[in-house]
């Protein structure tokens, strides 16, 4: 497979407790920000996928994880630059700790699955629809 030049691969964890997933929205310099995953870019490519998972949800929501499994690897455009591909590894997480979001963290919540915020990433609507039909990885 052929990936363009400054593809992204960003990681992050799908935590899920009763019913309810954790989104946040971050201060990005290109404007409003969609409701997200905890996540983002894999930035030393000596490190696994899954510690880039632990240290995005360490820094943006101030929590530690346990890895539970692989949900589906998705591939997008990126908001503001669609010529340019980003690559989502999810991973299905547990929270440890108490939620202290980072300062780049204009939102968070926790929202019902059945009932996501409109302006949810697209990845988002995937991943949980995905989850409630126990079609993932």
């Amino acid at each position: 497979m052929f990936l363009p030049p400054e593809t992204i691969i960003a990681s992050g964890p799908v935590i899920v407790e009763n019913g309810k997933v954790l989104l946040n929205r971050e201060k990005k310099p290109y404007g409003e920000t969609l409701f997200m995953f905890p996540g983002g870019k894999v930035e030393d490519f000596s490190i696994s996928l899954e510690e880039t998972c632990r240290r995005e949800a360490r820094e943006e929501m101030g929590i530690d994880i346990e890895i539970i499994k692989p949900l589906d690897t998705l591939l997008a455009r990126q908001v503001e630059k669609e010529d340019r591909l980003v690559i989502l590894v999810h991973y299905l997480a547990n929270r440890i700790g108490e939620v202290r979001p980072g300062k780049e963290i204009i939102e968070w919540g926790w929202y019902d699955i059945n009932n996501l915020p409109p302006n949810s990433a697209p990845n988002v609507f995937t991943i949980i629809e995905k989850y409630k039909q126990g079609k993932h990885v």
